[in-house]
């Protein structure tokens, strides 16, 4: 009896059916594989005439992420980066940093300039910047705060959890538009321009450095060629640590601007790229000048703008910085970034109250450039001078976003791990020769001050970083960066030849010598240092009986003739001088005692 198929119909045993169905079959699976090579040609052909007659915008057809890994292709790592198999390399605003510090700009001591870090160079710098702020105190017989709310805008950004990160609109903009690196001749000598390029992605500089090189030679009108050959230049300064051979990337990337028919993209990458690596390098002026450069060719460009305004900040030209953040804000009024560096140069021109707004709304924003510990620094201590409590929320914020070692030691450039204590005992320090040899010659000391106080008053020069809210307080420096002031020593050489021999006080590249005196009626807002790689020693020499008073954290100490106080003043700390006459004290600043010989060689002066 035969079988049956499923619908009922009966099958045959016959090898003449058999062989009927194999036929078919085979028919069926000819047929199938003749339309896929049909397929695999119309493809071929396809691919021809997009290469040739720019038929598709990658672009939009693949929503922006065609050239996921950034390299200017698409390739095995970009279909890696797609498929979720590596991450995609984030893309952040401020400039590179190879010696890997946190920031590669910072402010002055007590922040009424936005300057340039001390050694921008390819340098051994060991220290680690960690911003500062200044600000006014709760009474010294109130305890520390133990627990302080942070603002609400910021508690948002500093808690961490594992929900996907929300992209800033400048991420979301840059995954819509991918820059466009190639002319219509790039796009020609692609492979060989992609070949070049993925022995630089692999960490093969010098080959690629010479495979770029070949390409200049023979296409010298190619810019994305030329753009390589800067790139490869500048990737081996970094390996190399070479500011000479980062100086021939500048030149390079000057020259990709200057050839004809470079697309508008390739031009603004290579001119910001130049003025970071010349900001680098402390070109300052070059920096501006490119940046200028790059204002012009891009005028609708709010970021060059927010750009160019901080390199005027760097010369100190806060003038024209004002200026043009102001007409950034006329077109932006919500740039985050414009509204922070406004509200700084508010703050340096002692407009305290109209700068806290504009510092406030620019930190809300959490705009790229804007979590920076100088802004939490200068807003806390407007809000400090103005009687404004909230002073301590942003602190603390300040403080879990990392920019302060504490809300009480916001100190700006800090080598981790050494030992942060407010006050410190002269056997603390191991420093007791030094402290001794101070306490033993104080009257000597005193005397000298007073012959140049009483005999040339000019040589105080008045404290010029805007800590004073009333009052007059000079000072005479001897020692300044490591460094003998040898005009000044003239004028007290007693108190020079003794301190000679304290490498651990006229070495510290990070501190003063220097005397200090302060009139009646002066009161010194809270401030800190720049530092925690120095400690401060007072001696007293000319004290009034009652009336002078310094508060370190929350405990308040009085000096007293022929005695040595030793503090961290990278710790908030603040002085009255509520006398009847004048207050003189020796400043004598020592390395910190944990700090190697090896870091004390190699950190760069403040």
């Amino acid at each position: 009896m035969g079988e049956t198929s499923v619908d009922g119909a009966k099958m045959t045993d016959s090898p003449g059916g058999n062989a009927a169905i194999k036929s078919e079959k085979k028919t069926e699976k000819n047929s199938f594989f003749s339309w896929l090579l049909v397929l695999a040609l119309l493809g071929a052909w396809l691919s021809v005439g997009v290469m040739w007659f720019d038929l598709v915008d990658y672009n939009s057809a693949l929503g922006g992420v065609y050239d996921a890994d950034g390299d200017g292709d698409f390739d095995v790592e970009d279909a890696k980066v797609l498929l979720g198999l590596t991450e995609k390399p984030v893309m952040v605003a401020s400039p590179e940093n190879p010696l890997g510090e946190k920031e590669s700009i910072s402010h002055s001591t007590h922040g009424s300039t936005y300057d340039a870090e001390p050694s921008l160079e390819f340098t051994t710098e060991e220290s680690r910047p960690a911003n500062q702020i200044s600000p006014e105190f709760p009474p010294a017989t109130q305890p520390v705060p133990t627990s302080v709310s942070t603002p609400k805008s910021i508690i948002e950004t500093t808690e961490f959890t594992e929900e996907p990160s929300v992209e800033s609109k400048e991420e979301k903009e840059a995954k819509k538009k991918k820059p466009k690196l190639l002319n219509k001749f790039d796009k020609t000598i692609k492979s060989e321009i992609n070949a070049a390029e993925k022995l630089r992605k692999k960490g093969k500089i010098e080959e690629s450095l010479h495979a770029f090189e070949a390409l200049v030679q023979k296409f010298p009108q190619s810019s994305r060629c030329r753009y390589g050959k800067a790139q490869a230049e500048d990737d081996l300064a970094e390996k190399m640590r070479s500011n000479e051979m980062l100086l021939k990337a500048v030149n390079s990337y000057k020259e990709v601007a200057e050839l004809p028919d470079v697309p508008p993209d390739l031009i603004k990458a290579t001119l910001k790229r130049r003025a970071d690596r010349q900001q680098f390098l402390g070109r300052t002026r070059g920096s501006l000048a490119t940046l200028e450069k790059l204002v012009q060719i891009f005028p609708e460009d709010v970021s060059l703008k927010n750009d160019l305004g901080v390199a005027h900040l760097l010369l100190g030209d806060n003038k024209s910085a004002k200026r043009i953040y102001e007409e950034v804000l006329a077109r932006a009024p919500h740039d985050g970034f414009a509204k922070v560096h406004y509200g700084f140069i508010l703050k340096s021109e002692n407009k305290i109250a109209e700068s806290i707004p504009y510092l406030r709304e620019g930190l809300e924003t959490g705009d790229p450039g804007t979590d920076d510990g100088r802004f939490y620094f200068h807003l806390g201590d407007a809000l400090q001078r103005t009687g404004d409590k909230s002073a301590y929320d942003w602190y603390e914020a300040g403080h879990r976003r990392g920019h302060f070692a504490s809300v009480w030691q916001r100190s700006l450039y800090n080598v981790p791990g050494l030992r942060a204590q407010p006050w410190w005992t002269a056997e603390e320090t191991g420093y007791t020769v030094l402290v001794k040899m101070l306490e033993r010659n104080w009257l000597t000391i005193r005397d000298e001050a007073l012959s140049v106080l009483d005999g040339t008053s000019g040589q105080f020069l008045p404290e010029d970083e805007n800590l004073r809210e009333t009052g007059d307080w000079g000072q005479f420096t001897l020692w300044q960066q490591g460094r003998k002031v040898a005009a000044s020593c003239r004028h007290v050489p007693k108190t020079c030849g003794l301190l000679e021999r304290y490498p651990e006080a006229t070495s510290c590249k990070r501190g003063q010598i220097k005397f200090s005196v302060m009139q009646v009626g002066t009161h010194v807002w809270p401030h800190t240092g720049p530092t925690n790689c120095r400690l401060r020693m007072h001696l007293g020499l000319v004290i009034p009986s009652k009336g002078c008073r310094i508060r370190c954290t929350n405990q308040t100490r009085e000096w007293e003739e022929g005695k040595v106080l030793i503090f961290d003043d990278s710790f908030e700390h603040e002085v009255w001088q509520e006398a009847e006459s004048y207050r003189l004290i020796f400043i004598v600043d020592v390395w910190h005692p944990e700090l190697t010989q090896l870091q004390r060689q190699t950190l760069s002066p403040i």
